[in-house]
């Protein structure tokens, strides 16, 4: 449990915009995977990089850590679980180090002169989960949030702080296969519906036939999605 959060840079792999950067996004990977894995994936189902003119993309990597679903075995995972169920309570001392350690990466983009509202947080599966703890936790301020294949538990610390939020919170973007078997559909709804309870305008998209995976037709609406919560220059001229 000792990882002070100062301690910590993660590595990453960065995907530049082709002209002026004036966004970020950043793109956290599922449980065991890596940022570099995760954006040849995305490659491979969008046979090109998801790449933009002005957004620069970033994809970490999580820290090596025992990972208790694998029976203390070490992965790369954003935070702990004591099962992957959605009825458990959440390993918060894991979640909230990491919280700090993305904050410090959301940070770095800020002091090089990006704002908060021009950042998009989002991830796939567990990389979800983890973004909605950060930006519904500790920094409601980003432009939005995507959640790909991913669910928030039921006694989630994020729905205790939605309770006390006020003011505009980021816009939720979810899909989700209907036969996911690694996280049931379900769990995907359901998370969208109390988080449209609690206040947050949500998408949710389905995809039938799709299992635990990326399709391309996902990742083309999540491109639509974020070009539209992230407008260049152009479209921005009548701000």
């Amino acid at each position: 449990a000792g990882m002070a959060s100062g301690s910590v840079r993660l590595r990453r792999c960065v995907v530049s915009p082709a002209g002026r950067h004036s966004a970020s996004l950043i793109f956290l990977h599922g449980s065991g995977d890596t940022g570099q894995g995760l954006r040849t994936w995305i490659k491979q189902v969008l046979t090109q990089d998801l790449a933009f003119q002005h957004i620069k993309v970033i994809y970490p990597t999580a820290p090596f850590r025992p990972y208790t679903p694998m029976s203390g075995g070490l992965s790369n995972v954003w935070f702990d679980r004591f099962k992957i169920s959605i009825d458990c309570p959440e390993h918060l001392e894991s979640i909230d180090v990491m919280c700090q350690v993305l904050a410090d990466l959301i940070d770095g983009e800020v002091k090089s002169g990006i704002k908060n509202n021009r950042i998009l947080i989002g991830g796939f599966s567990m990389g979800g989960c983890m973004a909605m703890h950060l930006a519904y936790r500790n920094h409601q301020d980003v432009a939005g949030v995507f959640a790909l294949s991913s669910f928030l538990n039921k006694t989630s610390a994020v729905y205790q702080a939605l309770q006390k939020a006020d003011g505009v919170l980021p816009e939720l973007f979810q899909c989700h296969g209907t036969a996911d078997e690694l996280v049931p559909y379900s769990w995907g709804e359901e998370t969208n519906s109390v988080l449209r309870s609690l206040g947050v305008s949500t998408q949710f998209h389905s995809f039938p036939g799709v299992h635990h995976d990326l399709s391309k037709a996902e990742l083309e609406k999540l491109t639509s999605w974020i070009l539209n919560k992230l407008p260049g220059d152009m479209e921005r001229q009548n701000e």
